[in-house]
């Protein structure tokens, strides 16, 4: 069954650009720098790719949040 995310400004249901924020401890060792420690991302605003309205990921279903930070690596 398809979860549904619509935008309420356009009606677009495919296309939403997803903004998430990672962080990453450094290290830098002898002229190197080296990955020591990152977060997963997480998502911090949903825009509909069509119109660029702000789209609220707390209102999404729980399954659908889910599926979401499953496909993002955020989970």
């Amino acid at each position: 069954m398809p979860m549904p995310l619509t935008c309420p400004s356009c009606g677009n249901q495919e296309h939403f650009l997803i903004k998430t924020a990672q962080a990453h401890v450094v290290r830098v060792k002898e002229g190197r720098v080296e990955v020591a420690e990152e977060t997963r991302p997480s998502v911090f605003e949903i825009l509909c790719d069509r119109c660029d309205a702000e789209m609220s990921f707390e209102a999404c279903d729980e399954a659908l949040r889910r599926e979401l930070l499953l496909s993002l690596g955020a989970a």
